[in-house]
């Protein structure tokens, strides 16, 4: 048997608002899921003007990083990205009936060298997502490190 640790709602609320707070500052209009260990969600929200497909990419990338521990874009990243056509796992992101995202935007939760969750960004180009991305997980840091967890905060993320 082993400890594990859970996500919780004021968790995720810290890492959207953190996210959202992001992304009105570089002026994007983003979606934001965060899910548990097991890819689903604990609460999206998409702001005003955000794309209408926005949550349901955020939760893919969510559930992928989650999922399969490791950052999204990690999985077609030249030249040894797994799903890249020719490596191990191209076509990997029809699975899941095609919830697997293998592009830029979602990442593991990563606390005590455990997975906890993913957060999953929609609405901006990579560059953007990922800010976002990196500032609700340095929110979830910043909630957790009084308590002495470890919040891995970073954008390429495989465990």
């Amino acid at each position: 048997m082993r400890t594990t640790l859970k996500l919780e709602a004021r968790e995720a609320r810290a890492m959207v608002d953190a996210a959202l707070a992001k992304a009105r500052e570089i002026g994007v209009a983003q979606t934001v899921c965060i899910t548990d260990e097991g890819g689903f969600p604990l609460l999206i929200e998409r702001m005003d003007s955000a794309r209408v497909t926005g949550p349901q990419i955020a939760w893919n990338k969510a559930f992928t990083a989650a999922g399969h521990k490791r950052s999204t874009h990690l999985f077609n990243t030249p030249p040894n990205g797994p799903a890249l056509p020719g490596n191990e796992a191209f076509g990997i992101q029809w699975s899941f009936e095609g919830r697997f995202a293998v592009f830029v935007g979602g990442f593991p939760i990563v606390v005590d060298s455990q997975v906890v969750g993913g957060i999953g960004l929609s609405g901006g180009n990579g560059e953007q997502d990922i800010a976002c991305g990196l500032a609700g997980l340095a929110a979830l840091a910043k909630l957790l490190g009084p308590a002495g967890h470890q919040v891995e905060v970073a954008a390429d993320i495989k465990k």
